[in-house]
């Protein structure tokens, strides 16, 4: 018996669709990644990109349990001293509602050249509409 090592130009790429109104960010997130890296195929290999494109939908309307939004915060530095900026879930949610799917996301995934290639494939909209309707996405059920 062989073990099987998908190619990547043998890779079939399929498309999906999530409304994040639905679901809570953190459990959301989890089932996006598995999804990119293609750990729900039967022909998932570690170090070739497998995963589908997934397209996230209202992203405005995320939820975040418990208090969250006031007490979790979204961290960058300028790397000079002094530089720390901290900004609430809440008002992130407010201005740019892409970056908080894109951030829990990216996070669940490898710290390699890999999930930069991966993250690519995630397409996230504030609103309820987005350009992709020509590929036929299926939605994503959790």
């Amino acid at each position: 018996m062989r073990t099987y090592s998908a190619k990547p130009g043998e890779v079939s790429r399929d498309w999906y669709v999530v409304d994040a109104s639905e679901h809570t960010l953190g459990r959301m997130a989890t089932r996006i990644a598995n999804v990119l890296r293609g750990k729900h195929k039967p022909e998932f290999t570690a170090h070739v990109d497998t995963g589908d494109f997934v397209v996230v939908v209202n992203a405005k309307q995320v939820t975040l349990t418990g208090a969250k939004l006031d007490n979790k915060m979204y961290r960058r530095h300028s790397q000079y001293p002094g530089g720390l900026k901290s900004i609430p879930a809440r008002e992130v949610l407010e201005n740019d509602p892409e970056r908080v799917i894109r951030q829990a996301v990216k996070g669940m995934l490898p710290k390699n050249k890999l999930s930069r290639q991966l993250i690519k494939k995630l397409k996230v909209y504030g609103g309820a509409e987005h350009p992709h309707k020509a590929q036929a996405p299926n939605t994503l059920t959790f």
